[in-house]
C-alpha cells in the first residue's frame, strides 16, 4: 500500500512532469514551482530523521545544551529502538562532521569481517555461491561498529556524557513507545523472513501477533543492554556481557563447530577517523565520504561529468537531463565495480577517479542523442589521472555544527538474527563484500576483487552522507538509505538544489531515477516520469525496470539571509524534521 502522503506528492509530480516533457516553449517552467510541502523551520537547531520520536530525542538534547554531535549520537541510539529495520546496535555506518570552525572529519564505523572470514567462505567446492549464505543467519554478520563509532564521535567532538545521550534510548526500550504506521508496515512486510528465527519472531512479531499502529512496543532485553552500557561505558558492548551474549549466540548456531564471531573479534574492533573527500560543484564545496564507502567517489565522478552540461536549461525531469544523468551513473558504477574496496587492504585510485580531467575523458564518450549500453561501457582507466536497508539522519545545532550520518544493518532487519538475551538484530553486511567477485550481490551490484571477503576487512558501501557549503559556510547537508540507490539519491538532491533552485524539501520530494551499470536498465519512481519523457528515452535506447520508490533522504538547509534551519524529510517513509 502506498502511504497517502506519498501518493499525493507524486500525483502532483505526475502532472508537473507532463509539462516538463512538453514542447520546448514550456521547458522554462521553473522547477521551484514543484508541488511540495514547505520545509520545517527552526531558529536554533534541527534534526531530520525517519522517526519523529528519534528526531525529538535529538532536539531535546540540543535544548539541554548539547551540540550536533551529542544530538546525533542520541538519535542514532534512539533509532536502534524505534526503527529496528535499519536503526541499530548490531550494524555500522559513517558519520561526516563539520564544526562551526570549519574543521571537517569522518568517523568510519563500518562493520568488519571476523577472523574466520576468507575469500571463498560463501562458495561451495565447485566455486559456486551458496544461496543465502551471506544474507541470512549468523555467518552473514560482520563485526558491529555502531556503538564504537558513536562513542568515538561523542568522546572527541561531543560535550555530553555517554550516559546522558544513551538514557533516552534506554527509556524508550524499557517503557515502550507507540508504534507508528510505517513501523507497523515495516514489521508486517518482513514477517515471513523474521519468522525464520524464534527469538526474532518472539520480539518483533510478538510470536505471530504483529504490532498495530498505536500499540506500545517494549523491549526489556534491549533496555538491559543500554543499562549495562550506561553503567559500564560503551566498551561493555565489545568486552562485557553483551559481547559474551553475541558469542554464545554464534556458538549455538555453530553446533559444536567454530563460532563465526567471538568476543575476541569484538574486542579487536576499532572505529577509524578519516579525512573526508572534498570537491566543488558549480563553485560550491562538497564534503563527503571516502572509502570504504564508494558513495563519495561515485558521486563526485558523476558531478564532475554533469558539470559539463547545462542541467538548469535542460529542465528538471526533462528527457535530456535524465539522459545525461543516467549516462554519468552508468560510467561511475562501472568504475565502482572495478576499483572500489577497503583502502586498508587494496589500492584505490581515488585521485584519478575524482579528477576533472578523467571526467572530461568520460564525458567525451557520452552521445547526447543516444543511450550507451552497459556492455560497451566498461570501467575507465583512472590511473593516469592519479596525483536497500539503511537509515540516515542530519543534525544542525545553534552554532552551525552539522552531522550527516548514515548507518545500517544492510538488508531490512539485517540477517534476521536477534541476539538471545540482548534483544537487538545483527547485520548481514558480509553480503556487501563480493562473495564471488564478478557476480551480482543481493542488490544486483557486480563487484570486483578489490572488494573480496577477508578477515578484518571492511566491506564496500554505497552510503553517502554529504555536506555542501556556499561561500565557505554551511548551506545544506543530506544523506539517504537505499543500497546502491543511495549514491544517485544524494547526487540528485544536490542537482535539484544547485541546478534547479529547489529548497531542501522540494529537492527531497522530487522523483528519482537510478542506473547502476548492471543490470542495464533505468529504475524510476511511480508517477515520476511522464509517458512523453519515457518514450523519448526509449527512442534514445534506454531500457526501464519496473517502477518503485527509492531512498529516504533526510536533509537540513540554512536559509539565505535569515540563517533559519530548514528541515526536509522524505515522504517515502514519512520521515520527520523537528526544529526549535
Amino acid at each position: 500500500m502506498i502511504p497517502k502522503r506519498v501518493f499525493s506528492v507524486f500525483l502532483c509530480f505526475a502532472l508537473l512532469f507532463s509539462f516538463t516533457a512538453a514542447p520546448s516553449y514550456l521547458s522554462s517552467v521553473p522547477s521551484t514551482q514543484a508541488a511540495s510541502r514547505p520545509p520545517v523551520r527552526g531558529q536554533h537547531g534541527m534534526v531530520s530523521s525517519v522517526s519523529e520520536i528519534a528526531s525529538q530525542v535529538g532536539v531535546d538534547v540540543m535544548k539541554r545544551g548539547g551540540n550536533a554531535v551529542d544530538a546525533a549520537v542520541a538519535v542514532g541510539l534512539a533509532l536502534a529502538v524505534v526503527w529496528p529495520s535499519a536503526g541499530n546496535l548490531g550494524g555500522g555506518g559513517f558519520m561526516v562532521i563539520r564544526q562551526a570552525s570549519g574543521k571537517a572529519t569522518v568517523i568510519d564505523y563500518r562493520e568488519m569481517g571476523p577472523a574466520a572470514a576468507h575469500r571463498n567462505v560463501y562458495l561451495n567446492d565447485k566455486g559456486e555461491y551458496v544461496d543465502e549464505s551471506s544474507t541470512y543467519g549468523h555467518r552473514a554478520a560482520g563485526v558491529p561498529g555502531t556503538v564504537a563509532g558513536l562513542a568515538q564521535a561523542l568522546e572527541k567532538y561531543g560535550t555530553m556524557k555517554w550516559a546522558d545521550v544513551a538514557e533516552p534510548a534506554r527509556k524508550l526500550a524499557a517503557d515502550g513507545f507507540p508504534v507508528w504506521y510505517q513501523l507497523e508496515r515495516s514489521l508486517k512486510g518482513a514477517s515471513r523472513s523474521l519468522s525464520r528465527y524464534p527469538e526474532t519472531k518472539r520480539i518483533f512479531l510478538r510470536d505471530g501477533r504483529p504490532y498495530e499502529t498505536g500499540e506500545i512496543f517494549k523491549q526489556p532485553e534491549l533496555a538491559a543492554v543500554f543499562e549495562r552500557m550506561i553503567k559500564q561505558g560503551p566498551r561493555e558492548f565489545y568486552e562485557g556481557k553483551t559481547a559474551q551474549l553475541i558469542e554464545e549466540s554464534m556458538r549455538r548456531a555453530a553446533k559444536g563447530g567454530k563460532p563465526w564471531m567471538t568476543v575476541e573479534d569484538l574486542k579487536n574492533y576499532k572505529a577509524v577517523e578519516r579525512e573526508p573527500l572534498r570537491t566543488t560543484y558549480r563553485g560550491h564545496e562538497i564534503i563527503t565520504m571516502p572509502p570504504p564507502s564508494s558513495g563519495g567517489i561515485a558521486m563526485i565522478e558523476m558531478l564532475n561529468i554533469l558539470e559539463r552540461y547545462d542541467l538548469k536549461s535542460m529542465g528538471a525531469g526533462s528527457s535530456q537531463a535524465i539522459h545525461v544523468m543516467i549516462e554519468a551513473m552508468r560510467r561511475a558504477f562501472a568504475d565502482r565495480a572495478q576499483f572500489l574496496g577497503d583502502t586498508d587492504f587494496v589500492k584505490v585510485p581515488v585521485a584519478g577517479l575524482i579528477s576533472r580531467k578523467y571526467a572530461d575523458k568520460l564525458a567525451a564518450t557520452i552521445d547526447l542523442e543516444r543511450a550507451s549500453t552497459s556492455q560497451e561501457v566498461r570501467n575507465g582507466d583512472p590511473l593516469p589521472y592519479e596525483s536497500e536497508e539503511t537509515t540516515h539522519f542530519t543534525v544542525v545545532d545553534k552554532d552551525g555544527n552539522v552531522v550527516s550520518n548514515t548507518y545500517t544493518i544492510n538488508d531490512s532487519f539485517g540477517n534476521k538474527i536477534t541476539v538471545e538475551g540482548a534483544g537487538f538484530l545483527l547485520n548481514n553486511e558480509m553480503d556487501d563484500f563480493a562473495a564471488k567477485p564478478g557476480s551480482p550481490n543481493a542488490y544486483g551490484l557486480i563487484q570486483g576483487e578489490a572488494n573480496a571477503v577477508a578477515a578484518r576487512k571492511r566491506p564496500l558501501s554505497a552510503m553517502t552522507p554529504t555536506i555542501v557549503l556556499k561561500d565557505g559556510k554551511l548551506w545544506f547537508a543530506v544523506g539517504s538509505p537505499g543500497g546502491p540507490t543511495i549514491i544517485n539519491t544524494v547526487t540528485q538532491v544536490i542537482i535539484n538544489i544547485v541546478d534547479h533552485g529547489m529548497n531542501i524539501q522540494q529537492a527531497i520530494d522530487w522523483p528519482r531515477v537510478h542506473h547502476q551499470w548492471m543490470p542495464d536498465q533505468i529504475t524510476y519512481e511511480p508517477y515520476g516520469l511522464s509517458p512523453d519523457v519515457m518514450n523519448r528515452l526509449r527512442a534514445m535506447g534506454h531500457k526501464f525496470a519496473n517502477p518503485r520508490y527509492m531512498g529516504d533522504a533526510e536533509g537540513i538547509m540554512i536559509e539565505d539571509k535569515t540563517g533559519v534551519r530548514l528541515g526536509g524529510s522524505d515522504p517515502r517513509l514519512d520521515g520527520k524534521s523537528l526544529g526549535y
